[in-house]
């Protein structure tokens, strides 16, 4: 009986021996198995974290190059627009701006005598009316040339400053020529016409001389000195 006891006891011991060492082993599996998992999840984890910063640092650097490309754009797209408004407001203001010179088959050109009394000078005063349909400029001094039995006898220019007029349509302006008296008694020269030119025009017109019949004469037998102010200087021409 003591045999069987003793028997049955070490089989207790035994079987309580053996479950002990399964328990163990499944915990060591168990820990093991996770051990393995959480290891595996974090450096699955950890890969995928390191997979999105560096997509993430790429994505945001292709989106900074992207934004800077439109930021030239942009810019490059500002010039553009620039340049064209530039461009367009010079050439209109340009064209706008442009007066053409009167031309003598534009203008009505008359003479007539403007003497007053007590001058020291006799007086001519030529006139230029604008017939054509447009604003025309006239600037500076006209050519003016006296025909006489001696020849032609040009003007000379007074020398007064000649500012740029706009002769609108329908409107005159008016400048003097000068000339000597002929106090002498004598026939002298006889002036026969009068040649006009406007002035930076070619073609002349020939008027009748409305002035004294003559100049006195010089030793040479020409007309003294002749002058012609410029356009607007009626009346002022010595």
């Amino acid at each position: 009986m003591r045999v069987h006891k003793l028997t049955i006891a070490a089989l207790a011991v035994a079987a309580g021996l053996s479950l002990t060492a399964c328990q163990g082993d499944s915990d060591n599996a168990d820990g093991q198995s996770t051990g393995s998992s959480n290891s595996s999840s974090s450096s699955n984890s950890g890969k995928d974290s390191g997979g999105t910063d560096t997509d993430g640092k790429s994505a945001d650097g292709e989106n900074t190059a992207v934004s800077g490309g439109g930021s030239d754009g942009a810019s490059d797209g500002g010039s553009g627009s620039g340049k064209g408004s530039g461009k367009g407001s010079g050439k209109g203001s340009g064209t706008d701006s442009e007066t053409a010179k009167c031309l003598t088959d534009h203008l009505e050109i008359t003479a007539a005598d403007g003497t007053v009394g007590g001058d020291q000078e006799e007086t001519v005063v030529v006139g230029f009316k604008n017939a054509g349909a447009k604003d025309c400029l006239l600037t500076g001094y006209a050519g003016v040339d006296l025909k006489t039995n001696y020849g032609r006898v040009s003007a000379e220019r007074t020398g007064q400053e000649a500012d740029p007029v706009v002769l609108k349509s329908g409107e005159d302006v008016f400048f003097g020529v000068t000339y000597p008296k002929n106090d002498s008694g004598g026939s002298g020269v006889r002036v026969e016409g009068l040649v006009v030119t406007p002035p930076n025009e070619t073609k002349s017109v020939t008027l009748d001389w409305p002035g004294k019949a003559s100049l006195p004469v010089t030793e040479d037998g020409s007309g003294t000195p002749v002058r012609v102010g410029p356009i607007g200087s009626a009346g002022q021409g010595g």
